[in-house]
């Protein structure tokens, strides 16, 4: 055999253009189980783009808040005795924190122990959770929590019959700035409705009233029961240090000092609390979309054993056969890994859309997905290709 034949004998080279175009030729022939066999793996990525999305915009929710509430913020309130008893804070508490240098702004609540109804025929025992609280006027600076209907206290109104209803109290209640309410067997009217309070929950199923209308109405002892301060950003480790002394000299182990931005802080980082199972679910669902391709390609192969043959007896190689059904392989899981990165960033933006939230889908996410979608498809293809790879092109021709 001259070497002119032995060139021609020899197979050609096929380009990566020509590889996809019989890929894709391959795929086209049987569209409804290309899109059944790319369901799965669609599903798949879908769950865990979405799942990723979604969390990390929770947690951009929180973040956003937490900046736009500061960090700055501590509360002092009574600990326990020595001996179990509920100690309490110093009527002068307030005025001892106030001296503190770097403490910008300081306010306090005191529980009157009393509940609040919407009319006089109610019974005392549905209290609903609600209490009523003195507050002093600073307090809405302090939390920044905005009055969505009506007025804050003020000078005047603290002295009279007036009260402001937190977030949760107002809509359990059912009332609005104008309302009168039924305190400890009188009638007060409510001046404003607060909106929710994410750094002091407790503000928002409480009534508030002036100190000076406590004690002269409901013959409140005056002692607070909660301090909320806040202080420069560069020192508020150094005031939480010295708060619980400065509150209570005597007995500064029955002070109880926190920081409500933490809890703030770690809901953002436990967002995702349940993100890994969420996840797992996914990849339950890309196992299943794996062999359901597997299962496509196994099955094309048998089908195909005369295109096989008709192959191998033109020239092709078995490495060119293995590469044709690798190809499909991973075309058949790419379709269905785009498929399902669409419809999680849009399952993501709808959800913040509708919680009213940032939306925020991880590129690293998006990555994660396709690299799990080729990996997949690599791995089902892998058997198929072999096998078709293996066929002898008489047996091929004969059986197809």
């Amino acid at each position: 055999m001259t070497a002119y034949q032995h060139e021609d004998l020899s197979a050609a080279r096929l380009r990566v253009g020509d590889v996809v175009r019989v890929a894709t030729a391959g795929l086209r022939t049987r569209p409804t189980r290309v899109v059944l066999s790319a369901l799965g793996i669609a599903i798949g990525i879908a769950t865990m783009i979405s799942v990723l999305g979604i969390s990390s915009s929770s947690q951009a929710r929180l973040l956003r808040q937490l900046d736009s509430l500061g960090t700055n913020l501590l509360t002092v309130a009574p600990g326990q005795q020595l001996f179990g008893g509920q100690a309490k804070l110093p009527k002068r508490a307030l005025s001892m924190i106030q001296a503190i240098g770097p403490v910008r702004l300081a306010g306090q609540t005191g529980d009157t122990g009393l509940p609040i109804f919407r009319n006089d025929r109610i019974p005392v025992t549905q209290t609903g959770g609600l209490q009523v609280r003195a507050a002093s006027l600073e307090l809405l600076r302090i939390l920044q929590t905005p009055v969505r209907h009506g007025a804050w206290l003020n000078a005047a109104t603290a002295a009279q019959r007036a009260v402001v209803l937190g977030a949760s109290a107002a809509e359990r209640l059912g009332a609005t700035a104008g309302d009168q309410m039924w305190i400890d067997g009188q009638w007060w009217t409510v001046t404003g409705v607060l909106a929710e309070s994410p750094l002091a929950e407790e503000i928002d199923a409480s009534a508030l009233i002036g100190f000076p209308a406590a004690s002269t109405f409901l013959h409140f002892d005056g002692y607070p029961t909660t301090i909320y301060t806040r202080s420069s950003d560069e020192y508020v480790t150094d005031v939480r240090a010295v708060l619980a002394r400065t509150a209570n000299p005597e007995h500064p182990e029955e002070v109880a000092v926190s920081r409500p931005s933490d809890a703030l802080a770690a809901r953002a980082a436990v967002a995702g609390a349940f993100t890994n199972l969420l996840l797992g679910v996914g990849g339950v669902a890309l196992l299943v979309g794996a062999v359901g391709v597997a299962n496509t390609m196994v099955i094309s192969v048998l089908e195909r054993r005369g295109e096989i043959g008709l192959r191998r007896s033109l020239g092709a190689t078995r490495g060119q056969v293995r590469i044709q059904f690798l190809t499909e392989s991973l075309l058949l899981a790419g379709f269905g890994g785009a498929s399902g990165a669409v419809l999680g960033v849009a399952v993501t933006y709808g959800y913040a859309l509708w919680q009213d939230m940032p939306a925020v889908v991880p590129a690293w996410a998006l990555g994660g997905g396709l690299a799990a979608t080729m990996l997949v498809g690599t791995v089902a293809g892998i058997y198929p290709a072999m096998r078709a790879a293996r066929m002898s092109p008489t047996l091929a021709l004969a059986t197809g």
